[in-house]
């Protein structure tokens, strides 16, 4: 298997070799004229065939200058010649001149736009030629609002793990006005309003921060059920606190109209006790 491969490969360079070969004492001769270095081909990004690019070849005929204007402004930039025009080379090299965003750089040369994964040989700049740059409004705007979109998310993460935090401690509190309540003891309404007020700031936060899609909108509705949870359970522990308050309420109700009907009684005893008592004693009349 492996030398049919070999043998179509071979195949495939030696029908390229031919097709741009220009008669036979050429193909020893490379474009530069230079003897014994023969002319390979490879295959670049987009389907295009070009010159493969030889290391011993002096890297003095590989770097050309160009000149670039951004505004009203001119630079002259040295680079190699095999470079792209993207964000990794000459975007990269712009945007230390004009401090201008390499996403947000638009290159173009011969009235074109050039693509960023292009390269410049392919592309045919060569030394001296002259490219303009011009700032990509719309990838700007594009780039801003992702940057603004990520910042929200990350504030939105750090906000939850707080929320997270407050609510278990908040947690801890209602689950032991929970264990007083069941075995009896005395809860004050204010402990549980305070919660409660607590826990309703919380949610309000849930409401207002940004959450978007996937992870922290589970997490966001996650948090908004624990705050909901919590706040249910102090509203119950406060409806039975009333309800055993209005009962104590009745119990002295009944028992002060028992004492009172006890109380009318003996004072009628006392008044008829008063009323069957003679007066015996006569004072002496002084002159």
């Amino acid at each position: 298997m492996q030398s049919k491969v070999t043998n179509k490969e071979t195949t495939t360079r030696s029908t390229i070799k031919n097709m741009f070969s220009r008669d036979k004492r050429s193909n020893n001769i490379n474009d530069n004229g230079n003897p014994n270095i023969v002319d390979e081909w490879e295959l670049r990004p987009g389907g295009m065939l070009v010159q493969k690019r030889n290391s011993d070849v002096n890297n003095k005929t590989s770097t050309i200058k160009v000149k670039v204007k951004y505004g009203s402004s001119y630079y002259q930039i040295h680079i190699s010649s095999h470079a792209s025009f993207g964000a990794g080379e000459l975007k990269k090299m712009l945007t230390e001149y004009t401090g201008l965003h390499v996403l947000d750089q638009k290159l173009i040369f011969k009235k074109k736009v050039r693509d960023s994964k292009s390269y410049l040989d392919v592309e045919r700049v060569k030394d001296g030629s002259k490219l303009v740059l011009i700032e990509d409004i719309e990838s700007r705007e594009r780039r801003i609002l992702e940057t603004l979109k990520i910042a929200k998310k990350e504030k939105t993460s750090k906000s939850l793990i707080e929320i997270n935090l407050e609510v278990d401690k908040l947690s801890k509190k209602v689950s032991a006005l929970e264990g007083v309540a069941s075995t009896g003891g005395v809860i004050e309404n204010l402990d549980v309003e305070s919660l409660t007020e607590s826990l309703m700031r919380i949610l309000i936060t849930l409401d207002e921060i940004y959450y978007g899609e996937g992870e922290l909108k589970l997490k966001r509705k996650e948090q908004v059920r624990r705050v909901q949870k919590h706040i249910e359970t102090l509203d119950m522990l406060k409806m039975t606190k009333a309800k055993e308050n209005n009962m104590a309420h009745d119990d002295d109700d009944k028992s002060k109209v028992h004492c009172g009907v006890e109380k009318q009684q003996e004072c009628k005893k006392q008044e008829q006790h008063y009323e069957s008592v003679v007066v015996t004693t006569k004072w002496e009349t002084f002159d």
